[in-house]
């Protein structure tokens, strides 16, 4: 009995020992499946990359005072700054601040009187605010109905959600304004801009 029980394990083991056929399918799938796995991915296309698209602005506003007009989106509010941070020197026909504004749109105007100055550089430097507005990109000068204006784009770091914007100045008369806007996008400055412009009036 005890030969017969080592016998049947030396058997076994021998047995187990032998090496067995590869299953002729198995090894199909395994050829199939490193070929499958060393075929080249086609590049996938590169996904857009989304730009905001221009705020669409209805410029019927047209704000008329101190003896001038300027062009401006219907649904914005309007301040005077001047009276507001010095009642004694309100906003006048020889120097003052206006402000407006709505959910995406913030615009700034000042002017004064400078007989004689023909270049109004020294006032668009005034209403851009160091530390906060970053001119990019040229100086675009030109003359547009008699008058010396220049405009730059900026960005700027007032508010997150009005990154971009832009700043203009220009003569009328014997006075200079200047204009800086804040938007959500870069492409509504420029448009925003030109069309307020197209709308401006002074007396001389």
């Amino acid at each position: 009995m005890r030969y017969r029980s080592l016998l049947l394990a030396f058997l076994f083991i021998v047995t187990a020992c032998i090496p067995k056929t590869p299953d002729p399918n198995m090894q199909i799938n395994q050829a199939v499946a490193a070929t499958l796995a060393a075929m080249p991915v086609p590049t996938s296309y590169a996904i857009p990359t989304p730009y905001p698209s221009p705020t669409p602005f209805d410029l019927r506003g047209l704000f008329c005072e101190y003896q001038f007009c300027i062009g401006h989106p219907t649904d914005m509010a309007f301040l005077d700054l001047s009276a507001q941070q010095n009642t004694s020197t309100p906003s006048a026909y020889t120097q003052g601040i206006v402000v407006f504004y709505s959910n995406n749109t913030f615009i700034r105007m000042v002017w004064q009187v400078s007989p004689g100055t023909a270049d109004p550089q020294f006032l668009l430097d005034f209403i851009l605010d160091d530390g906060i507005d970053t001119p990019v990109g040229s100086l675009d000068v030109k003359l547009v109905r008699d008058m010396s204006v220049i405009y730059t784009s900026i960005t700027s770091s007032a508010t997150p959600v009005l990154p971009f914007g832009g700043a203009a100045a220009w003569t009328c008369g014997e006075r200079v304004f200047a204009w800086k806007a804040y938007t959500p996008d870069e492409a509504s400055a420029p448009a925003l801009f030109e069309n307020s412009l197209a709308r401006f009036v002074c007396n001389r």
